[in-house]
């Protein structure tokens, strides 16, 4: 298993998504993510509750190769599939979840911890379904997402995971789209849920501000035969020249006056509570 490095010790990957070169990269907010989670100055909150989750199966809708990433769709036309407690004063609706990778095992994680990345991290997307009717208008809202993120890194096989691994071959190109459910996203939660949260912002496109993080603290672990099938898909459609989907993320955005907040005591010398 090749050692995880450090961010500030490595070369950034030689090809950046286009995306991030033009000024799409920098909207001048002053919430943005992803962000470098510093464990030191992580700010214990003993009235931050456990995070309640509840997802059903029979929502799950598709999968699809949005040009990007990977995403899976769920129904979100009623309460059913959700998330609750933690930081959150509502009920916020399951979208949809998708994946950002790496081409090499040393990077592919958007948040990183203690500058250090990961393959992989998987993105869990929800609405605020008490004070938006809809996921467009909590887009653009105070208060209208909530993304729970989970880290990925080598280990052992995945069982969960696998039922998507199955269907990226029918989706290795943009817009390909596959039948998905039913499936239970909870299984891809780690089984400890400490967790950091931290006001922040969508990672792509329209980057609004309308988020709150809550990204779990211990990875999940997964294969590497899993990890090199999201290296096969594609950015390009049927017909173009075939473009690699790897090294989807965005690069790294300043912490400002933000606090992050932490369900659990901080480890080490330097902790703040």
């Amino acid at each position: 298993m090749r050692k995880q490095a450090k961010v500030s010790e490595r070369m950034e990957p030689p090809k950046v998504h286009p995306l991030w070169k033009g000024p799409a990269c920098m909207p001048g907010g002053a919430r943005q993510s992803p962000i470098n989670i510093c464990q030191r100055d992580s700010v214990y909150d003993p009235r931050l509750q456990p995070l309640q989750v509840s997802y059903h199966a029979s929502a799950c809708l598709y999968v699809w190769n949005t040009g990007y990433l990977c995403q899976v769709e769920f129904d979100d036309s009623t309460e059913g599939s959700g998330i609750s407690g933690g930081p959150l004063e509502n009920h916020y609706r399951l979208k949809q979840f998708h994946l950002h990778w790496g081409d090499a095992n040393e990077w592919g994680s958007e948040h990183t911890v203690d500058a250090h990345a990961f393959p992989a991290e998987l993105h869990l997307v929800h609405w605020n379904s008490v004070k938006y009717q809809n996921y467009s208008e909590a887009v653009m809202g105070e208060s209208g997402l909530a993304v729970i993120g989970v880290f990925l890194k080598l280990g052992a096989h995945h069982e969960g995971l696998q039922k998507l691994v199955d269907v990226l071959p029918e989706i290795r190109h943009k817009d390909a789209r596959a039948a998905m459910g039913p499936f239970e996203p909870s299984c891809l939660l780690p089984t400890c849920r400490d967790y950091w949260t931290y006001p922040g912002s969508l990672t792509t496109p329209p980057l609004t501000e309308s988020v709150t993080w809550i990204l779990q603290r211990t990875p999940i672990e997964v294969a590497q035969s899993q990890l090199a099938a999201f290296r096969t898909l594609l950015f390009s459609a049927l017909g173009e020249e075939d473009r690699t989907m790897v090294n989807n993320r965005r690069p790294l955005q300043p912490l400002m006056n933000r606090k992050v907040r932490a369900s659990f005591q901080p480890a080490g010398e330097g902790a703040r509570s």
